[in-house]
């Protein structure tokens, strides 16, 4: 039976925390758009108050995710137990992205840590949270990351405006052909 929380307590942040991995779903708003779900590793997720969390997205072939939430940022984030307890947590909300380089986004990759570069970083205000049980959720063992988006992100050779170049071409539009990655403009021209 699916229990709902006002919020996020200690026991959710805490088994939040133990997993290695989570899922992202987004849509567009027209019916004939395409649904989108990602999964996501690292160490890029963070509570940042009981109803707002916010994970940081190290880029990655397509860019659904930050297109459907510049539309119209319902989100959908989804946890499962791979070891212990069988339980699934969704939390649900309304995401704004903060791209590279957007004002303010210094701030948040503060957050994380251990990343010096991102696409970009998202900020949900959750409006609902529910558990499940995770029954049919198989048993995995985490033997590690996989290494090579960290490489790529933290390749020396690679300038900030060469990588900035990249995310404007190759993640200009989605799959539905909404607006993705944009150069930012100066608000003073």
């Amino acid at each position: 039976m699916s229990k709902i929380y006002d919020q996020l307590d200690d026991r959710l942040i805490d088994f939040i925390a133990a997993q290695k991995m989570f899922f992202v779903a987004t849509a567009p708003l027209s019916a004939d758009g395409h649904v989108n779900l990602s999964p996501k590793g690292y160490d890029a997720f963070k509570v940042i108050d009981p109803l707002t969390v916010a994970y940081l997205d190290t880029g990655g072939s397509g860019i659904e995710t930050q297109a459907h939430t510049r539309e119209n940022g319902r989100i959908t984030l989804m946890f499962c137990a791979f070891e212990g307890a069988p339980v699934i947590l969704r939390l649900y909300g309304q995401a704004e992205v903060t791209q590279w380089d957007d004002p303010g986004f210094a701030d948040k990759l503060a957050w994380f840590p251990e990343f010096e570069r991102a696409r970009a970083i998202f900020t949900i205000r959750l409006t609902r949270i529910a558990d499940s049980c995770g029954w049919g959720v198989p048993f995995y063992d985490f033997k590690g990351e996989r290494d090579q988006l960290k490489r790529y992100l933290d390749n020396p050779n690679m300038t900030a405006e060469a990588w900035a170049e990249k995310r404007l071409t190759a993640n200009a539009t989605s799959i539905d052909g909404l607006p993705g990655v944009f150069k930012q403009t100066d608000p003073t021209e």
